[in-house]
């Protein structure tokens, strides 16, 4: 049976998969779609919204870990705006084309997911992280910055990953493992920030005190376990490659088709 609303139980479930899931290269957004299909929970238009509002709570993590450097380093800001660029126009363009016929397809977030995990794991037998490589954010130049977020921008497929696209087109172009991650993460916070601006502009703020209970609940959820994962991550990735997460795509993709949608 399919619910129309979600209770606060799977409010607090969804979040926490926003959370551990939003920074990984795994799609925070093909997971929510997924959690939500395993869950009953319909595809309306506030649980699309939902999905995108939430992940602004685990931005937040972002800012309170990184807001030093934020604060103080005009460099590192103006490669993020840079990169920004690409995903800004296109998502601003195509708004109505991913929320209404992108957002909620599990069959797409499925292909995403799948297709995904070989590339991420093709890229690992690639790459070989070399001394030359960048380490320094503020050192990326404006060409590349841009280049990553093209990257990025093909993450408004659901499924695809915006942590991975990133992080693919930052080692594609010469940066260290853990920088590139972190610039991820930095160009994750005017990314999101725009894209829930614009979905709250849309959707002309049309939520029911409940909605409003349950996006309150959700965001708060969604920064507790951004918090935490981010932390775990960073230091995972110190002696880990990212196979792990692509066997984990491909994996999880093949499983959900054949119990759920077979």
């Amino acid at each position: 049976m399919i619910n129309d609303k979600m209770n606060c139980i799977q409010t607090l479930f969804l979040s926490a998969v926003e959370g551990i899931t939003e920074f990984l290269p795994i799609s925070s957004t093909g997971h929510l779609i997924l959690a939500s299909n395993f869950l009953k929970i319909s595809q309306t238009e506030f649980q699309k919204s939902f999905e995108i509002i939430i992940q602004l709570g685990a931005i937040l993590a972002i800012v309170f870990l990184y807001w030093r450097t934020l604060i103080r380093n005009i460099k590192v800001w103006q490669r993020i705006l840079i990169a920004f660029i690409p995903t800004g126009i296109l998502g601003l363009t195509l708004y109505k084309l991913i929320k209404h016929y992108l957002l909620g397809n599990t069959v797409i977030v499925l292909i995403s997911l799948f297709i995904g995990g070989i590339l991420l794991i093709l890229l690992e037998k690639i790459h070989k992280e070399k001394d030359f490589h960048l380490s320094d954010i503020e050192k990326i130049s404006y060409k590349n910055a841009f280049l990553i977020g093209l990257f990025q921008s093909i993450s408004m497929i659901p499924g695809v990953s915006r942590a991975a696209a990133t992080i693919f087109g930052g080692l594609f172009l010469g940066l260290k493992r853990k920088t590139a991650v972190e610039f991820s993460f930095l160009l994750a916070i005017p990314t999101m920030l725009a894209a829930t601006v614009l979905d709250l502009y849309k959707s002309n703020l049309s939520f029911t005190s409940y909605e409003f209970s349950l996006l309150t609940v959700g965001f708060i959820g969604a920064f507790i376990t951004a918090l935490i994962t981010v932390k775990y991550f960073l230091r995972f990735i110190q002696n880990h490659t990212f196979i792990g997460f692509g066997i984990y795509r491909i994996i999880l993709s093949i499983t959900f088709w054949l119990l759920i949608l077979r």
